[in-house]
């Protein structure tokens, strides 16, 4: 029941980052279902591999080259799902960071 709950509170998120930040678009409510378990894939298998290569360079920026990372797995999720559509870099890096920290706060529930 919780995992269900979280995966409703992840989709409204991602709506909330298409309403928000501009150049992003969500077409409705079932792409945004469908791309909350695209999300969850990606940072479940890809996220910890390109982490792990990328460390030395993580390590040189103090960690900050893993937004550059959320950005980018933004991007590949918008391209893997269709109805999202995102314009460029910066829109993926603000929706990226904006709902990593939405997710922080779907994580308490």
């Amino acid at each position: 029941m919780i995992i269900l709950i979280k995966w409703l509170a992840l989709s409204l998120a991602i709506m909330f980052v298409g309403w928000v930040i501009p150049g992003i678009t969500i077409s409705n409510f079932v792409t945004a279902l469908l791309a909350a378990v695209v999300i969850a894939l990606v940072n479940t298998v890809i996220k910890p591999i390109l982490i792990f290569l990328t460390l030395p360079i993580n390590i040189l920026t103090l960690g900050l080259f893993i937004l550059v990372i959320n950005a980018l797995l933004f991007m590949f999720v918008a391209y893997l799902v269709p109805g999202i559509e995102v314009d460029g870099f910066w829109s993926a890096f603000l929706g990226a960071l904006l709902l990593s920290i939405l997710s922080v706060g779907i994580s308490w529930l």
